[in-house]
């Protein structure tokens, strides 16, 4: 399958391209006969060369190979399989059977049991999901697995299942069958207003297309009838060698993953796989037609398109030159629709924009714009007004230096940092290869093509790549979607877009670029204490104002360092009598300065890697970024400027109004919003810290309100500032005592707020009924138990290991056994901030005529767990992932951070940390029953029921 997969129209399509280097070393063995005529890789065929450290190979029987040694992070490994079959691949009565064999590949093959595929993986440390799955789309099949160690005896079992899953499955009948109820519970889980708009709008823009015949959902797929023989028939049709590309990236020698593919894959014969059929038949001519399609839950949209034909563009240096003009170009159409949505009095809510391809079928220029309520005439004039500008009068060189720089900067930054690239950053690139035939080439050349082109960025040249791809949008297909139909149908929008095209347009106006003037934040600080943390080698500083300071230096990202700020106060500063006080905390960044606006800052900070945004926890507010050592110096003073000079302005609060109406409208469109926006206030007794609150005072909240409300916090209150990554200690120190450190003196530790750490389970145990608007068929069972708080570690740690053990045992029953559940789910949530509060719930999304039949399987397996130990694999099932966890845990900078970030004001998450892995290996069955037995108690959770809305109750709020 060459060609980006379908994109929505709402979507903004920009194809970042890649560039190839000037020269290279193809690793290619010769292990598979080709004719001097049949290119089995793209780059045989381009005058792009692959990155060297790739191999890329061939069997004999024709199956392909990529591999990649990397050791980011070190001592793991993925291993991808890609069948190039998918939807595209079934015949008219083998609709959603792809998606099915996928399931079947968990569920019996010569060599392994049904049910026993992922026992096996769980033994070795691979938890279902996070790092065993698969997924199925229109054009190909994936199968993935996350290897947590580099033992080549894992690795070799890897290839071992699947080459299982490539050529030995069984599709047993009674497995088959049981199966069935897993996908047509996993179809009604998903059937909710956005899949239906999705299918009405491919209905309406590529009509009578395979894409429409082959989109997934309830009543479009043969899975009710589909048999073992037709499964397997199809299997066999396209599971073949041809068809099939292993990915393995990891930390192990090259031979070694090569001598397993040979070992596992080579004796796999099969027949010639067929193409996968057109996507199409995509009508360029077609024009002029309208959709309406309405929802409650939906925001009111309207889009305008055109398709033409495809245009078959293999992957060379001509192309990809064209493509960053290309990309430059609709970067700054997006740029200035999103300009228009920041502006104080905005015309709409958003805008999207952009040309993609529709597989080799076709391709479509869309422009989508989402307006604000009573504003809809205003809204599309001002986007089509903005659209014809850009084809009309055409981009300023202004416009191309900004997006130049921003995209040079995320080149030299891939190139700074490629030597820890991740597996999954090769794994992508090879599977762009293999999908799409996109060469994965080196950073180095990717930097230097996009300069030869940005050197020869003009406006004449952008818009002349721009004019060779979009498609004209004359007399185009108009859809709409909403919650109501316009006023007018179909001949108003019609009317709305004639008129938009009919108006003069002027060109637009350029606007000046303002330089950066926050530098100075007075005297630097003066570090007062600095000492390192023996236990992870962690430097603490702290200064003279009583900013804290945590440095830990890692190798593991090159040039890049994780930076993050923890300020005092947080949802703590909010109360049951003002419990809104910091909602809009979300909102801050969008404020801008009081020097630049949030827009003005964009181009102000143009190529640069550094950003805001404001977050408020539990106990404090909070930021966290990923910068360069080159950049760090600007990050911090961003962070400076936002504590001291805030602009608070309006504009942000304008769209996050604009937006509440459709946030309310889906409180019940599917069974989990229900449940989502009910429970809160069941489960704390109406604490409106905790509730949703009404509309209206969502509505009334300002600017004002939360400058009173956090502003004493962000001047005064405690702040621990972490970096890790790849810096130098005694620069970071002068940058932060220059900027954080010059601030005026703060509190110099985190506030205890006694009050607001009283937090309440309802004494109430009667089932609590919920009503839902989405599909009729559809329901939610869930029980929550109050627990206890974080406090105790040895009582954490077994909560988390019975959470463990009841998925593996509610995965069997509910999903496996009885086929009721797609996905159920087990969650432990003890709080670190509120004493004595936690909760362990279990949640199974059912069909309404399963409830209770699902209710009494919960039940009783809640009762075993309570009356007797579990056996020993099941304890060795749900420990090794989370051993395996703890043993990768410091291999990012990420997961460093969550020890690095408050190292001095929290110091005993550093010695929880370092005690777990003994704490689990020594959790015996016998203490997870007695951890059961105390707190999943019979009676002692709030059942809730998420029930489709009764008719008499349409009116009505959800119960």
């Amino acid at each position: 399958m060459k060609g980006p997969l379908f994109a929505a129209p709402m979507a903004l399509v920009i194809a970042v391209p890649l560039a190839a280097q000037p020269t290279t070393e193809a690793l290619v063995p010769a292990a598979a006969a080709q004719t001097a005529d049949e290119a089995v890789w793209a780059y045989e065929e381009s005058d792009l060369v692959p990155e060297q450290g790739y191999v890329f190979g061939v069997l004999d029987n024709g199956m392909r190979y990529v591999i990649r040694q990397n050791d980011t992070p070190e001592g793991t490994a993925l291993v991808r399989m890609e069948v190039a079959a998918g939807r595209l691949d079934e015949r008219d009565d083998e609709r959603g059977l792809t998606h099915y064999i996928e399931h079947m590949a968990f569920n019996g093959s010569t060599n392994v049991p049904e049910g026993e595929m992922i026992k096996l993986l769980e033994r070795l440390g691979l938890a279902f999901g996070a790092d065993t799955n698969a997924s199925n789309t229109f054009g190909y099949t994936n199968y993935r697995l996350d290897l947590p160690n580099n033992d080549p005896a894992l690795l070799d079992t890897a290839l071992f299942l699947m080459r299982e899953t490539a050529s030995e499955l069984l599709f047993d009948e009674e497995a088959v069958e049981r199966e069935r109820g897993v996908i047509l519970a996993e179809q009604r889980d998903r059937t909710n207003y956005a899949q239906l708009n999705a299918l009405d709008q491919i209905e309406f823009l590529v009509p009578g297309s395979l894409l429409t015949k082959r989109f997934p959902g309830a009543g479009r797929e043969d899975v009710d009838t589909a048999d073992a023989a037709t499964l397997r028939a199809l299997w066999e049709r396209v599971y073949v060698p041809g068809k099939t590309t292993l990915i393995v990236v990891g930390d192990f020698p090259v031979d070694v993953m090569r001598e397993a593919i040979v070992k596992h894959f080579s004796s796999w014969q099969g027949p010639d796989g067929a193409d996968q059929p057109d996507a199409g038949p995509v009508d360029p001519g077609r024009q002029g037609e309208t959709d309406i399609y309405t929802d409650p839950a939906l925001t009111e949209a309207i889009t305008f398109a055109r398709n033409a034909a495809w245009i078959d563009r293999p992957d060379t240096m001509a192309d990809r030159r064209a493509s960053i003009l290309r990309a430059l170009g609709y970067s700054i159409l997006r740029r200035r629709l999103t300009k228009l949505a920041r502006a104080e009095d905005p015309p709409f809510r958003s805008v999207g924009v952009g040309t993609s391809d529709i597989f080799e079928a076709g391709r479509q220029t869309t422009l989508t714009v989402a307006p604000i309520e009573g504003q809809r005439e205003r809204g599309v004039m001002e986007a089509v007004t903005t659209f014809r500008q850009f084809v009309e009068f055409g981009v300023s060189a202004a416009e191309i230096a900004e997006q130049v720089a921003n995209r040079r900067t995320g080149l030299e930054n891939a190139v700074a940092g490629q030597a820890t690239r991740s597996h999954g950053t090769f794994a992508g690139r090879a599977t762009a290869l293999v999908r799409n035939d996109r060469i994965p080439t080196s950073p180095e050349f990717d930097l230097a093509l996009f300069e030869e082109v940005a050197a020869t960025a003009t406006p004449e040249t952008v818009m002349a790549a721009i004019r060779a791809d979009i498609v004209p949008l004359d007399n185009p297909l108009i859809r709409f979607q909403g919650p109501n139909a316009p006023e007018g149908g179909a001949e108003a929008l019609r009317a709305l877009w004639d008129a938009a095209v009919g108006a003069p347009v002027d060109a637009p106006q350029e606007s000046a670029i303002a330089a950066w003037t926050y530098t100075d934040f007075g005297a630097p600080g003066e570090v007062v204490s600095d000492t390192v943390d023996e236990r992870l080698d962690i430097r603490t500083i702290t200064f003279d104002n009583g900013v804290r300071l945590n440095l830990k230096p890692t190798d593991l990202a090159e040039d890049r360092i994780s930076l993050a700020v923890t300020i005092d106060g947080g949802n703590f500063i909010e109360s049951r009598e003002e419990p809104l006080k910091v909602d809009l905390t979300a909102l801050f960044a969008a404020g801008g300065l009081g020097a630049y606006t949030q827009d003005e800052l964009q181009t102000v900070l143009a190529g640069r890697s550094v950003g805001f945004s404001l977050g408020a926890s539990t106990d404090s507010f909070r930021f966290s970024r990923t910068t360069t050592p080159r950049d760090l110096e600007l990050q911090l003073q961003l962070i400076a400027a936002y504590l001291t000079d805030p602009g608070y302005r309006p504009e942000p609060i304008k769209r996050f109004r604009n937006g509440l109406g459709d946030f309310y409208a889906r409180l019940t469109a599917t069974p989990g919003a229900a449940y989502s926006s009910a429970s809160g206030a069941i489960l704390s007794d109406d604490d409106p810290r905790f509730s949703l609150p009404e509309r209206g005072a969502l509505e009334a909240l300002t600017f004002d309100d939360l400058r009173e409300a956090i502003s004493d916090r962000l001047a005064n209150g405690a702040m621990e500032v972490a970096l890790v990554g790849d810096f130098d200690p005694g620069r970071a120190i002068d940058l932060v005592a220059r900027t954080l450190g010059a601030l005026p003196p703060r509190e110099a530790a985190f506030r205890d707020y006694p009050d607001s750490r009283q937090r309440s389970f309802t004494a109430t145990r009667e089932r609590q009924t919920i009503y839902h608007d989405g599909e009729d068929n559809q329901a939610s069972l869930r029980f929550v138990w109050p627990t206890r708080d974080y406090s105790d570690q040895q009582a954490f740690s077994e909560l988390a290991m019975l959470r463990s053990v009841l998925t593996l045992k509610l995965t069997e029953t509910l999903r496996e056994d009885l086929g009721k559940a797609y996905s159920p789910s087990v969650g432990s949530s003890l709080s670190r901030y509120y004493p004595g509060y936690g909760t362990f719930q279990v949640v199974a999304n059912i069909d309404v005529g399963e409830v209770e039949a699902t209710r009494a399987a919960i039940l009783e397996t809640l009762n075993r767990l309570r009356n007797e130990p579990v056996d020993d694999d099941t304890l060795q099932r749900a420990r090794q992932p989370i051993l395996e966890t703890i043993d990768n845990a410091l291999k990012t900078n990420g997961s460093w951070m969550r020890y690095v970030r408050r190292a001095q004001s929290e110091p005993d998450r550093i010695d929880r940390f370092l005690a777990s892995r003994g704490i689990y290996e020594a959790i015996t069955a016998e203490q997870l029953q007695e951890t059961a037995a105390q707190y999943l108690t019979e009676g002692g959770a709030v059942e809730f029921l998420v029930l489709p809305r009764p008719e008499d109750q349409a009116d009505t709020a959800a119960q």
